[in-house]
């Protein structure tokens, strides 16, 4: 290629802003016609001329209590007319508004009387009572607002108790928890013991049957209960005995409330 070749430029493919019956669209069509009022944007920042008042002053950081008519009206025509330019629809509260600060401005561009006697009200007066009002209950709504509401923020959860069975079941009794209940006996036997010239013959199977008629009526008796200390340490191993036989022959059976708990001994099959 010499120097005086001309450069080709290839321009870059244009993105298609729309696709029609599977191909892409670039150009727009000539005959497109869009009417000038085919589109009407509703203005919802503002509840009223009074927030969008409110917020001019806001913004600003100027003193609600020496308002500067002059530029808040400025700044107030602006939006208007920059609304009317863009075919926003405005309610008519806004022109009224609007009117009302052409009024208090010129009230304000006249002269005053300095009247000791009659002394005139500062022609803002009446719009500061209403700004102060509006904030008053816009601050008011925000806080009622925030606050939890039911079924939006908390939601009420009911159940139907009466169709739910809880069953608590026991916990097993442990045979250390049983050996340590029998020591416990055996000491306070100690205490107890006695001398007897004659001993009558004790017997496994009697022990049974007094359990077994302990119990039959009842809905179960405390362990230690059971025993009968003046027998002394012979009675209550031949009573513990008796015990374990009704168990393994599942006539009685232990039960505990809770771990560390007292034993109770209860006729199997009872509630």
């Amino acid at each position: 290629m010499t120097e005086s070749a001309a450069l080709e430029i290839i321009p870059e493919t244009a993105a298609p802003f729309a696709t029609v019956k599977g191909q892409a669209v670039i150009d727009l069509p000539k005959d497109l016609y869009i009417p000038p009022d085919a589109m009407k944007v509703f203005l919802a920042a503002f509840e009223g001329p009074l927030d969008f008042l409110l917020y001019l002053i806001r913004k600003q950081n100027l003193d609600i209590l020496d308002i500067p008519i002059a530029e808040v009206t400025k700044q107030y025509m602006e939006y208007i007319d920059l609304m009317r330019d863009l075919s926003l629809e405005l309610a008519a509260e806004y022109l009224v508004m609007a009117a009302i600060l052409a009024e208090i401005k010129s009230r304000m561009l006249l002269p005053r009387v300095n009247d000791t006697e009659n002394n005139e009200e500062d022609p803002r007066a009446e719009l500061v009572r209403r700004l102060q009002e509006y904030e008053r209950f816009k601050q008011a709504a925000e806080d009622l607002e925030n606050l939890p509401r039911t079924d939006r923020d908390t939601f009420q959860v009911e159940a139907d108790s009466d169709h739910i069975d809880i069953v608590k079941p026991m916990p097993p009794v442990a045979l250390n928890d049983l050996v340590q209940a029998l020591m416990e006996v055996l000491k306070r036997a100690e205490f107890n013991s006695r001398h007897q010239i004659q001993m009558s013959a004790l017997s496994v199977r009697e022990k049974m049957t007094h359990i077994l008629s302990a119990i039959q009526d009842k809905e179960h008796l405390p362990f230690t209960q059971l025993f009968d200390l003046r027998e002394g340490r012979l009675g209550i191993v031949v009573t513990f005995l008796a015990m374990l036989e009704l168990l393994k022959e599942s006539l009685i059976e232990f039960i505990q409330a809770a771990a560390f708990a007292p034993i109770y001994i209860k006729t199997k099959g009872a509630a």
